[in-house]
């Protein structure tokens, strides 16, 4: 089982602002997803939702996930998505939210690409 916070940290890797979100996506992580954004926009252009240590996402969370999507294409931004379970990668696909952002199976994978690291 992963470990699982309340708390999103963002972090630098390469050119990529790395946003660790918390276990559990609902309306209770929206000022939390906020905060963490408004970090990250300080970082990148390039916003990475590491989904890695998220045990639980429902429907409020997936209309969260929708509004970071929208105001990352209104700032002109670019957000992806990496380490989603079997699960959510299927519901990201069945929503389409995966035609709005690349889905990547772990960070290394997202971070390195095309021959070297961004």
């Amino acid at each position: 089982m992963a470990l699982t916070s309340d708390r999103a940290t963002v972090r630098r890797r390469g050119t990529v602002a790395v946003i660790d979100l918390p276990g559990q996506i609902d309306i209770s992580a929206e000022a939390t997803l906020n905060d963490a954004y408004k970090e990250a926009e300080r970082v990148s252009t390039t916003i990475l939702l590491n989904f890695a240590g998220v045990d639980y996402i429902n429907s409020q969370g997936i209309a969260l996930i929708v509004g970071l999507l929208a105001r990352a294409r209104k700032d002109k931004r670019a957000i992806e998505a990496c380490a989603l379970s079997d699960h959510y990668r299927e519901i990201f696909e069945v929503t389409r939210l995966s035609d709005f952002m690349k889905l990547f199976e772990s960070e290394d994978t997202a971070v390195a690409r095309e021959g070297g690291t961004r």
